[in-house]
């Protein structure tokens, strides 16, 4: 015997452990009691609900059947063999593949309306069943597999939810493990994954510390829900940037473009949307102190930061900083800008390991080659399959 207000009981506190509304949780326990009540006294095919009032104490069953014709379904003759599916040619009977009518969930709309006068094909017709509130152990079994399966579709329903408000955001998280390179960050209510790609180089990840990571994926999988987090994506650093400056925050300035190379350099272009306001002012802050609290968090990453220009030539200028061009030759069509600097500056222009040259590239979208002014185009040519070879970029 099913005791309701014992029941309600049970769910309260399942609402309270698991964080759901009751309506899913109800609605999880009234379908586990339908599939109880299908194994124990049903018939195969059959549609069957419950329905559960806890204010009056009362449960009840009903068959649902949908309303057919004969366009909706098709009729096979009793003991007619059924083809397999791969043997069905669908453009000579395109009836084929419409579902079988199965008297136990369907209802031809001629006795439909003798029961509803307005139904129309798709719609449901109910039938009443006879209550019953004692269940074998078998479909008390499956009363438990279904009300565990739907709990874990709401739980994982919600968090969708609530992650997808948070998709492309900053979060932060707790690491739970380091396994194989995959660091595994609690969120609260859901763990994400930070691949190794997707973590700065050299940067000591060590289970039980907090951290913050840019949400950039959120997958429905057959595991579950699967989230992702990176401290290596450009937008992290915008991201950062909007949440210690609030006039990055509010739009008055804008972050025009980002060239990362984690933990080591990058490069930001910013422009202000209102005259009084200096970008470079709100990006800084008073005595560095919101870009150092940046640095901080990116692992020691130097960070340059340009104002955005219109004109092209002096934006890729600024971009080299902190080399000071003596010319720039552009040629839009190739997007490739041809570069001069003196002797004593072409080092600096090209940075260690070609650093500055690729991220000003990586910035203005366009491939850069660096000329030294006294040496002449033959030696720029060598410098240019060298240590700048890597300035091609998508970004």
């Amino acid at each position: 015997m099913i005791d309701i207000a014992l029941l309600k009981k049970g769910l309260d506190t399942l609402v309270e452990e698991k964080r759901l509304p009751l309506e899913k949780v109800q609605d999880a326990v009234e379908k586990s009691l339908a599939a109880a009540y299908q194994k124990e006294y049903g018939k195969r095919g059959q549609l069957i609900r419950c329905h559960i009032n806890f204010d009056a104490g009362t449960m009840h069953f009903e068959q649902v059947k949908i309303v057919v014709d004969e366009n909706s379904v098709r009729f096979v003759e009793e003991g007619a063999e059924e083809k397999p599916v791969e043997m069905i040619d669908a453009e000579a009977d395109p009836k084929s593949l419409l579902p079988r009518f199965n008297e136990e969930r369907h209802i031809l709309i001629e006795n439909a309306r003798l029961l509803k006068k307005n139904v129309e094909v798709g719609e449901e017709v109910v039938f009443p069943l006879d209550d019953k509130d004692d269940f074998g152990r078998i479909a008390a079994q499956t009363a438990k597999q279904v009300i565990m399966q739907t709990l874990r579709e709401a739980e994982k329903e919600q968090t969708a939810d609530e992650y997808s408000d948070k998709l492309d955001t900053i979060v932060s998280g707790v690491i739970e493990r380091v396994e194989r390179g995959i660091v595994f960050l609690d969120l609260g209510k859901a763990t994400a994954i930070m691949p190794p790609e997707e973590q700065i180089q050299n940067e000591r990840l060590i289970p039980g510390t907090r951290i913050r990571g840019y949400l950039y994926s959120m997958e429905d999988t057959p595991r579950g829900l699967s989230i992702r987090v990176s401290r290596t994506h450009p937008k992290f650093l915008v991201e950062l940037f909007k949440a210690e400056s609030s006039e990055i925050a509010e739009g008055l300035v804008e972050i025009v473009s980002v060239a990362r190379e984690p933990g080591s350099r990058s490069k930001i272009a910013v422009k202000s949307n209102d005259e009084k306001i200096d970008p470079i002012g709100a990006c800084v802050g008073q005595r560095g102190s919101r870009v150092n609290a940046i640095t901080a968090e990116l692992h020691g990453e130097k960070i340059d930061i340009i104002e955005y220009s219109e004109n092209l030539k002096e934006f890729i200028k600024k971009a080299l900083s902190p080399a000071h061009p003596l010319s720039i030759t552009v040629n839009e069509e190739e997007k490739r800008a041809s570069i001069e600097v003196s002797e004593d500056e072409q080092s600096l222009a090209i940075g260690k390991g070609g650093q500055n040259v690729r991220l000003a590239a990586k910035l203005t979208g366009y491939k850069i080659d660096i000329n030294s002014a006294e040496e002449g185009n033959e030696d720029a040519d060598s410098a240019d399959e060298g240590e700048i070879a890597d300035t091609d970029t998508d970004y």
